[in-house]
């Protein structure tokens, strides 16, 4: 039987495009269940207006005298048993985007897929929104949940008119594979990416350097390696300094390097003459300078603060650091662990809760994703025309903004079989985000004495053949003449524009092992004739 409200359909289609059939609003102590006047939901001088606008719903929120936490809007619809059901997550993805049968608790950060047999249907909110949002789908019903919060704690919206977020929603064809849908879904959530004018790829000394022992010599030593095995022409590749290089290595002041790299614009000078584009890495809320109590976050952590970009004067520390870095005449900067900084948690912990309670920003009129974007329109702003990747960031909120995205968790240059769990994992499931949200970095290709070299050069050659970015981090001591020449043959791929790399087999794991590349079929097998390992270690 269906129940009041609900719509069976045999294609396994369900339509939300419409006014939500609940509405609840979470203060700090209370819930209220809101009651529907007309195109908005009301209760306790509350107001919530959810009415289609075309081919959106946008989610419109006045509080001017209660203090917000959360907003949760129902639909009840015929949800199809068969559905298979594909995830996002919050910022980084850990090796844990997979499709999975219904499961009424499980948090589907941004937006989710719905495959019906026959076709995929896409559920999301727009890209840029003005909170955290996530989904759940249960048999008779589709549910989402709104994060208005300022930190930990309550927003106060004061007398505004806050657009939350707008709901857009694809319905899939029977002549596109689940892949093909998901990619043109991602176009329908993000209107404007902000995208690299030339495909991106070169090296990144990360995985094995690892940020210890590197010097403004090794960096050119590199550039010089990557320059080498670069094809000719005007696209060429970038060199990445990754951690290691400030004062503090992993903290600002960013405004000079240690002493192993005493010019940092005269580096990034030499490595044009090599002919590379330099880039560089940050980690821009993360300082041991001095920063007065009210303008930290989550109070101090031995000589480290966190900086509150709701405060104007720690944004603008942010903003001079980043035109620093592109005055140095950095062409790529890499900015990491905003996400981390920001809530305190990784994103494979942070749920439905997304932070500890307890705490808010020094604004407490902003939502912590309004905090958010306006640290990111600040570093885009202060970059100029450099390119900029973030790693450990929103991509939801990070999409219009910067060019390139770190999509998943760190690959390794020690344990071949993280890079197969967090590398392909991301390259398959965030795939259709590729050139709609961003270009997508998938991370490094490592190449180091600790790697099996059948396993890492399969990795190599799916990247360089991916469409999507391509970093190398090769350790001087895992180079010979076969390794020379796959960067080489994987650079020269790389350099080129291609269609994104397809995942076949999908639906039945969560590392594809046969994908279409340019039309062709190519299997990879990610474990060797040992298998895999335990995991984490």
């Amino acid at each position: 039987m269906v129940a009041a409200g609900q719509t069976r359909r045999a294609d396994g289609y369900a339509d939300i495009l419409r006014p939500p059939d609940f509405a609840a609003v979470f203060l700090e102590n209370q819930t209220l269940a809101l009651a529907r006047t007309g195109r908005r939901w009301t209760a306790n001088g509350i107001s919530i207006e959810a009415e289609p606008n075309g081919s959106e719903l946008p989610i419109r929120i006045e509080a001017p005298e209660a203090a917000l936490m959360r907003v949760r809007l129902r639909w009840k619809a015929n949800v199809p048993e068969r559905w298979r059901i594909l995830n996002d997550q919050w910022e980084r993805s850990y090796g844990d985007l997979e499709w999975r049968g219904i499961l009424g608790e499980r948090i589907l950060p941004w937006y989710f897929l719905a495959f019906d047999g026959q076709a995929t249907h896409g559920y999301g909110v727009a890209t840029g929104a003005a909170s955290f949002a996530f989904w759940q789908v249960d048999p008779v019903g589709i549910s989402l949940w709104i994060d208005l919060r300022n930190g930990g704690g309550a927003v106060r919206l004061g007398q505004r008119t806050l657009e939350a977020a707008r709901v857009r929603i694809r319905r899939g064809g029977k002549d596109e594979t689940a892949f093909e849908a998901a990619r043109r879904f991602c176009h329908v959530l993000c209107a404007q990416p902000r995208l690299a004018s030339a495909p991106v790829y070169g090296g990144n000394n990360w995985y094995y350097a690892y940020g210890r022992d590197c010097s403004a010599s090794d960096i050119q030593r590199d550039s010089g390696l990557i320059a080498e095995l670069a094809p000719a022409g005007g696209n060429r590749p970038f060199m990445v300094i990754d951690d290691g290089w400030s004062v503090t290595n992993t903290a600002g002041p960013w405004e000079r390097g240690n002493d192993r790299f005493p010019d940092m614009p005269g580096l990034a000078a030499a490595m044009k003459r090599q002919g590379v584009r330099p880039g560089i890495w940050l980690r821009p809320l993360f300082t041991t300078a001095e920063v007065p109590d009210g303008a930290r976050l989550r109070g101090r952590d031995g000589r480290n603060s966190i900086l509150d970009p709701t405060i104007p004067d720690m944004l603008e520390t942010v903003r001079r650091d980043i035109r620093r870095m592109a005055s140095w005449g950095f062409e790529l900067i890499k900015h990491d662990y905003t996400s981390f900084d920001l809530l305190g948690r990784w994103g494979f912990g942070m749920g439905a809760d997304l932070t500890d309670p307890g705490w808010h920003f020094a604004d407490r009129s902003v939502t912590t994703a309004e905090a958010t974007l306006a640290l990111y329109r600040a570093i885009r702003e202060a970059a100029g025309g450099a390119l900029v990747i973030g790693c450990n960031t929103f991509g939801h909120l990070a999409a219009g903004l910067f060019e390139l995205q770190r999509t998943g968790d760190d690959t390794s240059g020690r344990d071949f079989h993280r890079t197969r769990r967090m590398g392909v994992n991301t390259l398959a499931f965030r795939g259709p985000q590729h050139r709609a949200f961003f270009d997508l970095d998938a991370d490094c290709a490592a190449i180091t004495p600790q790697l099996p070299w059948d396993l890492a050069s399969r990795w190599l050659d799916l990247l360089a053949c991916s469409g999507t970015a391509l970093f190398v981090s090769p350790d001087p001591k895992a180079l010979n003449s076969i390794s020379k020449q796959a960067i080489q043959r994987a650079f020269a791929a790389a350099a080129a524009p291609h269609q994104i790399a397809e995942p076949l087999d999908w639906m039945e794991t969560t590392t594809p092992g046969r994908w279409r590349v340019e039309g062709r079929t190519v299997a990879y097998d990610w474990y060797g004739p040992e298998g895999g390992t335990p995991f984490p270690r």
